[in-house]
């Protein structure tokens, strides 16, 4: 029974590391919404390949939505607006696409449920081996190139790496686990400074979801749904016990 868990267990280890690192930026950043917006296009590329082409050219319809996010928020971050509502703007418009393109499709609902959380159990090594590759070679990237650049290249350079890892990514996962797989993590983290932030994020990300596998699997529970209901649900509880009251002006 052991082997039924190795291939999902080491995708979600491989997940929660390179999307710990970019949630803690993000959070940073303090735009939060922003891999939820490009996870939400990545999927209406999807989508599209799903509605218009019977799933072929999925992955780079997917990265094509995914980088026009990626560019169109890197541009919005230079600019004097609300940059959150813009964001939110982006979502809704990759939601609502989603929606109107597989209203067409037969198995549309099923197509729109795992893009938004996919079962993790039934991933495949051939799935697990082409993700680990993409992600190897984006932290190369993100050690050896990114600290070297500056300005709005820089910027540009952080969103298009976090559209190609949203884009894989969601094919795999979903939306939904995307999401929370890079803020539960980090937030959590951010809530301590005893310990390296990163290092807390990526244990604190391997406990909740393999723990949420576990229970999907021996509950017949969705696995996707439950690591993001888990995950949040954790996560809520730890930051309002370790948050402080805020100081309300009369």
């Amino acid at each position: 029974m052991i082997d039924i868990f190795l291939v999902p267990i080491a995708l979600m280890i491989i997940l929660v590391m390179i999307h710990a690192w970019f949630g803690i930026r993000i959070l940073e950043r303090g735009i939060i919404f922003t891999d939820l917006a490009i996870g939400q296009l990545a999927a209406l590329g999807a989508s599209v390949s799903y509605g218009f082409f019977h799933g072929e050219f999925l992955y780079i319809w997917t990265l094509a939505f995914a980088l026009l996010g990626a560019l169109f928020i890197a541009y919005g971050a230079h600019r004097r607006i609300h940059l959150e509502a813009y964001i939110g703007l982006l979502y809704v418009l990759g939601a609502s696409g989603i929606m109107m393109v597989l209203a067409q499709s037969a198995e549309g609902m099923e197509h729109f449920k795992s893009l938004l959380a996919n079962d993790i159990l039934f991933t495949s090594e051939e799935d697990l081996y082409k993700s680990s590759g993409i992600y190897a070679l984006i932290a190369l990237i993100i050690y050896f190139l990114y600290p070297k650049i500056t300005g709005f290249v820089k910027e540009l350079l952080f969103f298009s790496l976090l559209a190609v890892t949203v884009t894989s990514s969601v094919q795999l996962a979903g939306v939904f686990v995307v999401f929370t797989l890079l803020i539960a993590p980090a937030m959590v983290a951010s809530m301590q400074s005893r310990f390296k932030a990163l290092w807390v994020a990526f244990g604190y990300g391997w406990f909740f979801s393999v723990t949420a596998v576990a229970i999907g699997f021996y509950y017949d529970l969705p696995t996707g749904y439950s690591i993001v209901f888990l995950g949040a649900l954790l996560s809520l509880i730890f930051v309002l016990a370790k948050s402080q009251k805020k100081e309300i002006d009369d």
